[in-house]
């Protein structure tokens, strides 16, 4: 790089330079070790030896005189910058330094989301999302939920009251006129699962599919260190021919390993859920060798892809709390942390 040229640049940058905090950028540029005299340097070793010599003495020359034009420019805005402030002129001086100003940033149960979508949708699956005003129908029929069922009660579901004003029933799909005409398959709630989205998702779209259904879900319960009325789910459905356990042991431990970002072993235990068969509890065992209930899970009941139409295929569901994922990572005691708004919790995030 030729000095001449390099010189003649900077002085021209130089002399419009009219804020003090440009000139930093200025020295950045032409005189820090990254800087176009220190490349010009770098370039010796490469030149012939008879020139070697003399663009050494040029680059040396032309960095003692930017530092001279450096200091002089500096000077010269301070003293404009004191005239000004004795003129009674308001004054800023901009090589102070700043005060930080408060940004947003996103709550740990959205990053836990975000986090638990990227692995998912890294392994192939699809983002799926549904109302949180449900309809009976897909919060438990179509889920194989029986009628005398408890969550079914006021004591787990908030049943809603006249509100098709605002839900009509005409936003709701059913598979057939006799679903849609039924009074107790229209009744409005606040959905207590995602899994409603998985038979939303099933009407619509053919197999072979994989989905993950994120989102909120309410259930009338009392508040406690493990419980709230309302939290985060994520439920997951895979639905191909010939699924079997062994596809979901897979998945789950390839997820829960990403997410914990170590080696996660899982085993299944025979638990009840009325909408797989069989159906598991998931237990998971990091690094510290304890094993901890995580999340439920099981393969498609038969009566389930009955209600949406599917035949012969298999798959299996499963579903997770977010803040459960989020207090067993980060240690967190309480979950009612979560919606307490308390800074001194949400900024250690």
């Amino acid at each position: 790089m030729d000095t001449a040229i390099v010189k003649k640049q900077a002085v021209e940058e130089l002399a419009l330079i009219e804020k003090a905090g440009d000139l930093a950028l200025f020295e950045k540029k032409y005189l820090s070790k990254q800087g176009l005299i220190a490349d010009i340097f770098k370039t010796l070793k490469d030149l012939p030896e008879n020139k070697r010599k003399a663009t050494g003495q040029q680059a040396n020359k032309l960095k003692q005189e930017l530092e001279l034009l450096l200091k002089e420019k500096e000077l010269r805005l301070v003293d404009a910058g004191k005239m000004a402030k004795e003129s009674g002129k308001d004054f800023f001086d901009e090589t102070q330094p700043g005060v930080m100003p408060e940004v947003g940033y996103l709550h740990l149960i959205t990053q836990t989301q975000r986090q638990a979508e990227s692995i998912f949708r890294g392994m192939g699956f699809e983002l799926a999302l549904g109302p949180e005003v449900e309809t009976e129908w897909y919060n438990f029929d179509a889920l194989n939920v029986a009628k005398d069922h408890p969550a079914r009660d006021l004591q787990d579901t908030f049943w809603l009251k006249s509100c098709k004003s605002q839900f009509p029933i005409s936003n709701f799909q059913f598979p057939n006129k006799e679903q849609k005409s039924n009074p107790q398959a229209q009744k409005l709630l606040l959905r207590t699962h995602t899994s409603s989205v998985q038979i939303r998702y099933m009407q619509s779209h053919q197999p072979p599919f994989r989905i993950i259904a994120p989102g909120r879900v309410f259930r009338n319960e009392a508040t406690d260190q493990r419980h709230e009325a309302q939290f985060y789910q994520i439920e997951g459905l895979m639905v191909e021919k010939n699924i079997s356990a062994a596809n979901f042991k897979a998945i789950i431990e390839e997820f829960l390993s990403r997410y914990f970002e170590e080696k996660v072993e899982i085993r299944l235990r025979p638990g009840y859920f009325p909408f797989v068969e069989p159906g598991f509890e998931i237990d998971a065992k990091r690094s510290n060798g304890k094993w901890m209930e995580l999340m439920g899970a099981g393969m498609v009941h038969p009566n389930v892809f009955k209600a949406v139409g599917i035949k012969g295929f298999t798959g299996f569901a499963f579903g997770c709390g977010l803040e459960r994922l989020a207090m067993i990572k980060h240690n967190i005691p309480d979950l009612r942390f979560f919606y307490q708004s308390d800074l001194r919790f949400i900024k250690q995030f």
